[in-house]
């Protein structure tokens, strides 16, 4: 890979998943907790967010296997939900707002590429990636296994009981993702491809 291609690809990245836990913090924060103010992580300062996993070893691993993507996490923001103003409601709000910031960001550029011609200049593959990598965090992240944003919005749709079945689970999570991720992911791919083009266009996928 290109090393400036790299750079922008890893930047674009770390903004993309900074944005996704700040998002957790805000709406928490909006709904009574302050945990996450209190812990100094409503910032969009990427130092305060890095996750040795998510932020450098996952994509130092995709990087090393030639994968046509990159695809990391951030340090989950932390918050209290038993200091939320909504007790049933609230969890599955703060979760669905970290898949909800990618999908704002990746419908603003998004737009941009179906409405302004750019697919001859380097902004048309900046902005295209922009798009793709939004997608893909919005997808992955709502799919419903934990500990992933999804499982919480689902639990919050179930009995008391069956929450803290879900919550339980967590336990298993990254067993959980590591087999999604090897056996399931590739059915995500026509999905997040789908959105793309429903966005942006043909033009640039």
């Amino acid at each position: 890979m290109d090393p400036i291609i790299f750079i922008l690809q890893l930047i674009i990245l770390l903004i993309s998943v900074v944005i996704h836990e700040v998002s957790h913090g805000m709406i928490a924060f909006r709904l009574g907790d302050p945990t996450a103010k209190y812990a100094g992580r409503l910032t969009l300062n990427p130092i305060k967010h890095l996750d040795l996993w998510g932020s450098v070893l996952i994509p130092l691993f995709l990087i090393l296997i030639g994968s046509p993507f990159l695809f990391g996490y951030a340090k989950p923001v932390p918050y209290n939900p038993q200091n939320l103003k909504n007790k049933k409601w609230g969890p599955a709000m703060v979760a669905a707002a970290g898949p909800a910031s990618n999908l704002i960001i990746a419908l603003g550029f998004g737009l941009v590429l179906r409405f302004i011609p750019l697919a001859a200049s380097p902004f048309g593959e900046i902005f295209s990636y922009i798009v793709f990598l939004n997608l893909l965090l919005a997808v992955f992240n709502l799919v419903p296994i934990p500990p992933l944003d999804g499982s919480k919005v689902v639990a919050a749709l179930f009995p008391y009981r069956i929450q803290l079945a879900i919550e339980r689970a967590e336990r298993y999570g990254l067993i959980l993702v590591l087999f999604f991720i090897f056996f399931l992911f590739a059915y995500l791919v026509p999905i997040i491809l789908f959105l793309f083009r429903l966005i942006a266009g043909n033009s640039y996928i």
